[in-house]
């Protein structure tokens, strides 16, 4: 089932279309959206099982790295696809209406 497009679904989105052919990790995800690691990884989760991402563990020996491996989310093809459908709909969605559209900073609606 598609996850429902709330502001932190979008907000997530947006980093990975930023580019989509890039792993992002957890923590460099949580920098760009300023969202804890106890919001990100249930978005992540989320996002995975609607198949609109892949995850990659690192290769790497954790005791000669001297660090865990880290894991790599990337966008599926159709996960680019239907974000960008969702995002371009979010945005419609909030752009001003006619009324609104010719105010200016200080004024309101009469």
């Amino acid at each position: 089932m598609p996850p429902q497009i709330t502001v932190a679904v979008a907000t997530i989105l947006r980093v990975f279309l930023e580019d989509p052919e890039k792993d992002h990790y957890g923590y460099d995800l949580m920098k760009k959206t300023g969202f804890a690691s106890g919001k990100i990884y249930p978005l992540l989760a989320r996002l995975r099982a609607a198949g609109w991402l892949t995850v990659a563990e690192e290769d790497i020996d954790p005791a000669v790295a001297g660090r865990p491996a880290r894991r790599g989310y990337r966008l599926t093809a159709e996960g680019a696809r239907v974000a960008r459908l969702e995002l371009a709909r979010l945005n419609d969605q909030l752009r001003p209406s006619a009324a609104l559209r010719g105010l200016r900073l200080g004024e309101g609606l009469q």
